[in-house]
């Protein structure tokens, strides 16, 4: 038997996306963000509202990168969230995180945040709160790649947010291969 919850923003997994873009002043600055995801192959998209200092960043210098949360940085992942750009600043500092320029967007990668998506703004609509980048490049620290070169989600460790409990969870483990397990039923 179902139980119904009417209408609610509530799926599994949503990423926790921390994005980040330079102020007018140079000054980085980071937002945390769990509604969002790939909506095309080059394109990602993102619910975040005009009021953030965030967004106005990202509106003014046309980029920004978007770095997947990690277990280990659960609490600068959550300040980040939870304390506004608008009255504090330097809250990047403050979460103890340090940036390096992105090679190909005028935006910050957090260096403590292993693994990002740089972006170049496509649109912004303030009616629906949607920003939709196009993805220019994915950059992961070498610590986080597996022996085949590639992204290890269990050395990543990424969060996901649960929307019903308020809580971060860790991804867990592998339980089958993506296009190929279903082939046994063909």
């Amino acid at each position: 038997m179902r139980k119904n919850f009417g209408a609610e923003p509530w799926t599994y997994p949503q990423p926790v996306f921390i994005l980040a873009a330079y102020g007018e002043d140079g000054t980085p600055n980071a937002m945390n963000a769990a509604w969002g995801g790939i909506s095309d192959d080059r394109e990602l998209s993102l619910c975040i509202s005009a009021g953030h200092k965030t967004t106005a960043d990202i509106l003014a210098r046309k980029a920004f990168t978007v770095s997947m949360a990690t277990a280990e940085q659960v609490v600068a992942c959550d300040y980040v969230g939870v304390e506004s750009g608008n009255q504090v600043p330097n809250k990047l500092e403050k979460a103890g995180w340090h940036t390096t320029r992105s090679e190909f967007v005028d935006a910050p990668l957090i260096d403590e945040l292993p693994m990002a998506v740089e972006c170049r703004l496509v649109s912004y609509a303030p009616e629906s709160c949607r920003l939709v980048g196009e993805i220019v490049n994915v950059s992961a620290d070498e610590s986080v790649l597996g022996p085949d070169g590639k992204i290890d989600p269990d050395k990543l460790q990424p969060i996901t947010f649960d929307p019903i409990h308020s809580a971060y969870r860790k991804l867990g483990e592998k339980v089958g291969d993506a296009f190929r397990d279903g082939l046994k039923l063909k």
